[in-house]
């Protein structure tokens, strides 16, 4: 799931949504990021609030940075670095799932476990063009850690030989390509071809960012999973299926 809730009406339905996992025999739960609007709140109640109800899932559950609770926070006022810096603080918690890491040096966000016979790497990659493109310190942003995000997934590719399938996730869209300015996906999209070239048919990508769900095939070999979004308070369930994954909407429309 991703891009929920953006509101306290949301909130309330999110609710209902996490009483709706519970019940499910679910080796697992993944929020790709933006746990708010584009326009906030981005301040410290409604992210701690947040962590309190992700606290009711009782399955394990990791969290991904999207781009509205950091990057989009200028618009209210905050520093993008510093609500990054909150949200670590907040959400760097080891999830209870097999072979579970967190990237050393300061990108904790950055993880990767295993389950089912795949390998799921999680990156902080978010929307807005990754970054990119709106001042200098940010742009600065951007290049450190992006060096990090290749990093992790040369570490994954190394990891995933012999395995069933390679998971990455993600908040960005990076088949969204800007106007007017650099591209902050162009690399990454670069990185994937290739991944998928070395693993042809196993690689899935699951992202959010453009609110449509979505299972295709953007590049040769890559499958594409985007979740619901705001409007809509859905989650998407995934089983494996011969070597593969078998996804599904789940949850009220």
């Amino acid at each position: 799931m991703g891009d929920t809730p953006y509101s306290q009406a949301q909130a309330n339905l999110f609710d209902a949504l996490i009483d709706g996992m519970n019940a499910e025999p679910l080796a697992f739960v993944v929020h790709v990021g933006d746990i708010t609007s584009g326009r906030g709140p981005c301040d410290d109640g409604w992210l701690e609030a947040r962590k309190r109800q992700f606290s009711r899932i009782r399955h394990a559950f990791v969290l991904l940075p999207g781009d509205n609770e950091w990057t989009d926070c200028h618009r209210s006022g905050f520093d993008p670095l510093e609500r990054l810096a909150k949200w670590r603080l907040l959400f760097c918690v080891d999830a209870a799932l097999p072979a579970f890491r967190r990237q050393p040096g300061g990108y904790c966000e950055h993880v990767r476990w295993e389950a089912g016979g795949a390998l799921f790497v999680g990156l902080n990659v978010p929307g807005s063009n990754n970054n990119l493109g709106r001042t200098p310190d940010m742009d600065a942003e951007h290049g450190d850690r992006m060096q990090r995000v290749f990093a992790w997934l040369d570490e994954a590719e190394a990891l995933a030989r012999g395995r069933s399938g390679l998971v990455v996730l993600m908040q960005a869209n990076p088949f969204q390509r800007p106007r007017g300015r650099n591209d902050g996906y162009a690399a990454l999209r670069g990185r994937l071809q290739r991944l998928a070239q070395a693993f042809p048919g196993k690689v899935l990508l699951v992202h959010g960012d453009t609110h449509t769900f979505r299972d295709d095939e953007p590049l040769p070999g890559l499958r594409r999973i985007e979740v619901f979004g705001s409007p809509h308070v859905r989650w998407l369930r995934a089983s494996g299926s011969g070597g593969g994954f078998r996804v599904e909407p789940a949850g009220l429309p």
